[in-house]
């Protein structure tokens, strides 16, 4: 796997091309090693629904929305147009309808990982082109996302069968009353899921993240989004009768908007990418490469509808929406290969009675090919593209320009929460300076253990005698620490209580708010665990401390410390 993926990437291939070509080889259609397909069957199914995971944790509604105009008619157009020529070339051979409709279907999705390998070796995924490529695949996903969901509802219809053994009973079309009642079911089912996944996932999936952030674990907050998403994922299927493809999108969807999400991406990827290797390989051992010698037209024909009709399909809609040549061009490349869903629908095929091992092996080479050729299909689009800005017309001008703003206003937007979380670790650095000496992703983990609590003027924050339970740091205010007969004021930029942290003992001196405050706190276990992380912060305040009790020297040992200003 690794070999042939590393000769595939210097050969300008995309990986997963070697990996196919692992599974070739690894497969009972070629000799030599056969490896065991149930174990790499089960394998995959971890990689589909990481593969998923990962798309809705990098799904955004912002930028969907800024491309929607160009971007969901577009896929929807495009799908279809792609749908009904697969499906007539299908029949064209003999097949049934429902088989072609299905063939069809597996044609007209393009790989998303192929789309962004792509435009990041040409660093053109924060193009407006670039961005309205990505919308267009997002929502193919989508769309194919929906499929997985209704397929099993419609292939006796279609000329299937309902899905076997421990499946049956998670999959509509099994109760006897008709197809409108288990579609009814399905639909109903999916809307309560994605409900709750809406409406409960941000409340409560954050809120446990943050709990398991707090305990400053990596490995313990990398399997926390690992159990969350296989968790949701088994749920879904279990308790509401969809796909775990389905789960363990909408699993994403809920982190992608959290603070959580760059930290889960990171700590989620290897394991992601691990499992979606072992899925492309898997997927290759279902491959009889003899179809090459076999059905050689068949094969043509399936190549020639990838990169050629389904680009002239989206080139015709992308016109049509009235949008410029350079953006058809660009969709069209983007979109002249298939991959991974195509595999995923083509798989539920075969478990449904809709795929034939013909149909499937003609994918699976469509695939291989089409991903192999799409560098060429990038560099023609480029060529023309350079051709047409020689001869420049307003064709599509307005609306290009329209959309440029919009997607302009959701970048500024992006960068505003970006610098405002950036603000916020720079704020607490400039009103702390002991935590300077952190680094950025340090400063990131210290915000998510902090806790906001206000105080109201004459309020008593700390009383003598009480035990010592949280650390504070005053945002804004002044606070009054009356200890030994004098009373001293501290304001923002200042903190007080870890003494009593340090020492165990408990507070020697009462707390008032003088003023409306607001203080940043943080409790003991945290305060404790944090800088036992960080030796070097333990010693800033253990000397700072020594400090304060120099300076009070004669006085008995006082529970606060002004922070350096």
């Amino acid at each position: 796997m690794f070999g042939l993926g590393f000769v595939a990437d210097r050969l300008r291939l995309p990986p997963l091309v070697g990996y196919l070509l692992a599974g070739i080889i690894m497969g009972p259609f070629t000799p030599g090693f056969v490896a065991d397909s149930a174990l790499a069957g089960q394998l995959a199914e971890m990689g589909v629904i990481l593969l998923m995971f990962g798309v809705g944790l990098h799904f955004s509604a912002a930028d969907l929305m800024a491309v929607r105009g160009i971007a969901v008619p577009g896929a929807i157009g495009q799908i279809v147009i792609a749908t009904i020529m697969g499906a007539a070339l299908a029949m064209w051979w003999g097949w049934s309808l429902g088989s072609g409709i299905l063939f069809g279907l597996c044609l007209s999705v393009a790989s998303t990982v192929v789309l962004l390998r792509a435009l990041e070796e040409r660093n053109a995924v924060a193009t407006p082109n670039g961005r309205i490529a990505v919308g267009w695949l997002i929502v193919e996903d989508l769309a194919m996302v929906l499929a997985l969901v209704l397929l099993p509802a419609f292939a006796e219809m279609m000329g299937g069968h309902g899905l076997s053994g421990a499946d049956a009973g998670h999959g509509p079309g099994g109760s006897g009353l008709g197809l409108g009642f288990d579609l009814a079911l399905t639909l109903g089912k999916v809307a309560a899921f994605v409900a709750l996944a809406i409406l409960l996932g941000p409340k409560i999936v954050p809120r446990l993240l943050r709990q398991v952030a707090r305990t400053g674990s990596r490995e313990l907050f990398t399997l926390s989004v690992l159990a969350l998403a296989l968790g949701i994922a088994y749920g879904s299927a279990v308790v509401f009768g969809v796909s775990f493809a389905l789960g363990a999108f909408f699993a994403g969807v809920v982190l992608s908007e959290s603070q959580f999400s760059h930290r889960a991406a990171a700590d989620s990827l290897p394991l992601q990418d691990a499992f979606a290797v072992l899925f492309f390989v898997s997927v290759g051992m279902l491959f009889d490469p003899t179809i090459l010698m076999r059905e050689p037209m068949k094969v043509l024909a399936v190549l020639a509808l990838i990169v050629v009709g389904k680009s002239l399909a989206a080139i015709a809609v992308v016109l049509l929406l009235r949008f410029p040549v350079k953006t058809a061009l660009t969709v069209s490349a983007s979109l002249a290969q298939i991959g991974e869903f195509s595999f995923i629908l083509a798989g539920l095929g075969a478990s449904l009675g809709l795929m034939t091992p013909e149909a499937r092996d003609l994918i699976l080479a469509g695939a291989l090919l089409s991903i192999m050729l799409n560098p060429l299909s990038f560099s023609a689009a480029l060529a023309l593209i350079r051709r047409e800005d020689h001869h420049p017309h307003a064709f599509g001008a307005a609306r290009m320009a329209a959309l440029e703003q919009e997607l302009a206003a959701v970048r500024r937007a992006n960068e505003a929460r970006q610098m405002e979380r950036g603000l916020e670790a720079q704020q607490i650095v400039e009103k702390f300076p002991i935590f300077s000496m952190l680094t950025p992703e340090q400063r990131e983990e210290l915000l998510m253990l902090f806790r906001p609590r206000s105080a109201n003027p004459g309020d008593r924050v700390i009383r003598k005698g009480d035990r010592a339970d949280a650390m504070y740091f005053i945002s804004s205010g002044v606070v009054q620490v009356d200890v030994n007969g004098r009373a001293i004021e501290l304001k923002a930029g200042d903190f007080f209580g870890e003494m009593g942290l340090l020492s165990g003992d408990r507070r020697t001196a009462d707390v008032t708010a003088v003023d409306y405050c607001r203080f940043l706190t943080m409790t003991a276990r945290d305060f404790r665990q944090f800088v036992a992380r960080h030796p070097q912060l333990h010693a800033a305040f253990a000397a700072m401390a020594a400090q304060r009790r120099r300076m009070n020297a004669g006085l008995p040992e006082v529970d606060l410390a002004a922070g350096a200003n």
